[in-house]
C-alpha cells in the first residue's frame, strides 16, 4: 500500500497551512495551524454532491435515489461499446456540468421592459419634455389638458365590463391581493384570525320590556306597600346625599391644601446640638435630640468574623430547606388530596359566582359598568302621603315615559349607556358705562 504524502504547505483545497508550528495565539494564527482536512474534504463531497445531483444525496428522498427495476433494460446489449471505450478529454470536461443553476450579474435582454407609444407619450407628457404631435409638429405642454394629469380614461372605463348601475357580474372572479397588510402594520405576514368569543347578554336578560309597578305606586295603595315603596326612594336619596356629602368634604380639602400649602415654607431649622465629624443627631419617640456616632471603618478581623457568621447562616438556611424538603416528599400524598379539595372547592365556588352573575343578568343591567358609563337603575315615583288621591279624577301625573322607555332599554342592552349632556352656559354680558367726555378718539 502506497504511503501518501500531505503537503505541510497547504490543506486539502489548497489552503495555506502550517502545522508544525506549536503556537495557535490569534485568529489568524489558529486558522493557519489547526487541522480540518477532514472538514474540508466533508465539505468538499457536498459541494461536489450539489453540482451533479442538484443537492446533497442525504437531503434527497429515497424514492429520488432508488428505483426498483422489474422489467430489465432490453438495450443494454446495443449500447455496449464495440471499439475503444475512451472518450475526449474535451467530452469529459464539457460533460461536467453543474445542476446548480448559474447566477446572472447582468440583466438579459429580453427581461428589459418594452414601452408602448401611449407610455411613453404619457411619461414625456409628465417629464414636461418636448414630444411631437400630429404632422410632426411639437406640442406645447403648457397648453391647457397637456398637463401631467392623466386625461385619458381608466383602464376599466375603457374595457366597458364594469356597470354602476348593473347587477354584480358573477363571471369576474375577485382578485386577491399579493401583500394583504392591515393599516399600521408592520408584518408582512398576518396570523390567521379567528371569530371572538363573545357572550351575547341581550339574549340573557329576562326583564320584561314594561315592567309591572310597585303596589305602592297606585293613586290609593296599601298602606305597607305605600311605606315600603317610600322606605326604598328614601334609601336611595340618602345613598344620593352621602355621595354629595364626601364629594363635597373632599373639595373642600383641596381647596384648602391649595390656599395654605404644604410644609412650613422654605428654609431648615437649626438646633442648639452640633454634631461632631463621627456622630449624627437622632431625634427620639419623646422629641429629645439623641447623638449617635457614626458606623467606622471595620478592621480585618471584624470582617473575617463577620464572614464566617454569613457562611454559617447561609449553612443553617440550607440545612433548614433540605428538612423541609424531605418533609414535603413524605407528605406528597397528602398534599395531593389536599390540592384536589382544594381545586373542587375553587370550581364550586367558580360555579356559585358564575350562577350568581347569570341570576344577576337576567334582571338587567342596573348599576352595571359598561364602557365609561354606568348602566341607570331607573328612579322610583312615589308621592307623600298628603300627596295621594283617592279617586282617578285628582290624580297627577308623576314620572316620564320617554325617560322610563329608555333606561329600560339601557338596562336591557338595546342602547349602549351614555351620560347626560349638560347645556353649556352662555356668556354674560359686561356693562359697563360709557362717559362722552373720555372719547379721545372721537373726531372734532
Amino acid at each position: 500500500m502506497a504511503v501518501t504524502s500531505k503537503d505541510k504547505g497547504k490543506s486539502v483545497v489548497g489552503a495555506p497551512a502550517q502545522r508544525s508550528q506549536g503556537t495557535r495565539k490569534g485568529k489568524r494564527a489558529w486558522r493557519k495551524n489547526v487541522d480540518l482536512d477532514e472538514v474540508e474534504q466533508g465539505l468538499e463531497e457536498v459541494r461536489e454532491e450539489e453540482r451533479q445531483f442538484g443537492s446533497a444525496l442525504h437531503k434527497k428522498k429515497d424514492e429520488d435515489l432508488f428505483v426498483v427495476d422489474t422489467a430489465g433494460d432490453d438495450t443494454v446489449r446495443k449500447r455496449l461499446p464495440k471499439l475503444s471505450t475512451r472518450s475526449l478529454t474535451a467530452a469529459k470536461i464539457l460533460a461536467q456540468r453543474s445542476a446548480v443553476p448559474a447566477v446572472h450579474s447582468r440583466s438579459t435582454p429580453s427581461t428589459k421592459s418594452k414601452l408602448t407609444r401611449a407610455e411613453k407619450e404619457r411619461l414625456l407628457r409628465i417629464g414636461k419634455k418636448d414630444r411631437k404631435g400630429p404632422l410632426n409638429t411639437l406640442v406645447d405642454h403648457t397648453a391647457q389638458g397637456e398637463g401631467s394629469a392623466l386625461m385619458e380614461v381608466s383602464h376599466a372605463a375603457s374595457q366597458g365590463a364594469y356597470d354602476v348601475w348593473g347587477a354584480p357580474s358573477t363571471s369576474i372572479a375577485p382578485v386577491k391581493a399579493e401583500h394583504d397588510f392591515k393599516p399600521g402594520s408592520t408584518s408582512a405576514h398576518l396570523p390567521p384570525s379567528r371569530a371572538p368569543n363573545l357572550s351575547y347578554t341581550r339574549s340573557q336578560i329576562a326583564t320584561p320590556a314594561v315592567a309591572a309597578p310597585h303596589a305602592g305606586a297606585s293613586y290609593n295603595p296599601p298602606a305597607a306597600a305605600h311605606t315600603e315603596l317610600l322606605l326604598q326612594a328614601h334609601e336611595i336619596e340618602a345613598q344620593r346625599e352621602e355621595k354629595r356629602i364626601k364629594e363635597e368634604a373632599y373639595k373642600t380639602r383641596v381647596l384648602s391644601a391649595r390656599n395654605h400649602g404644604y410644609g412650613s415654607g422654605i428654609g431648615m431649622d437649626l438646633d442648639d446640638l452640633v454634631a461632631g465629624e463621627d456622630e449624627e443627631i437622632v431625634e427620639g419617640e419623646d422629641g429629645e435630640l439623641i447623638v449617635k456616632k457614626l458606623p467606622q471603618r471595620k478592621t480585618k478581623q471584624q470582617r473575617r468574623r463577620a464572614e464566617r457568621a454569613k457562611l454559617e447562616a447561609q449553612a443553617l438556611a440550607e440545612k433548614a430547606s433540605r428538612k423541609r424538603l424531605s418533609a414535603q416528599v413524605d407528605s406528597a400524598r397528602r398534599f395531593s388530596k389536599l390540592t384536589n379539595r382544594e381545586q373542587a372547592l375553587a370550581a364550586a365556588r367558580a360555579a356559585q359566582r358564575k350562577e350568581a352573575r347569570m341570576a344577576r343578568l337576567r334582571k338587567g343591567l342596573a348599576g352595571v359598568k359598561l364602557g365609561k358609563h354606568v348602566v341607570p337603575k331607573g328612579e322610583v315615583d312615589v308621592q307623600l302621603g298628603e300627596e295621594l288621591s283617592e279617586s282617578l279624577r285628582g290624580l297627577r301625573v308623576e314620572g316620564s315615559l320617554w325617560r322610563d322607555r329608555f333606561v329600560s332599554m339601557q338596562q336591557r342592552a338595546l342602547v349602549e349607556p351614555r351620560a347626560q349632556i349638560q347645556p353649556s352656559k352662555g356668556r354674560k354680558m359686561k356693562v359697563y358705562e360709557k362717559h362722552d367726555f373720555k372719547r379721545f378718539d372721537a373726531q372734532p
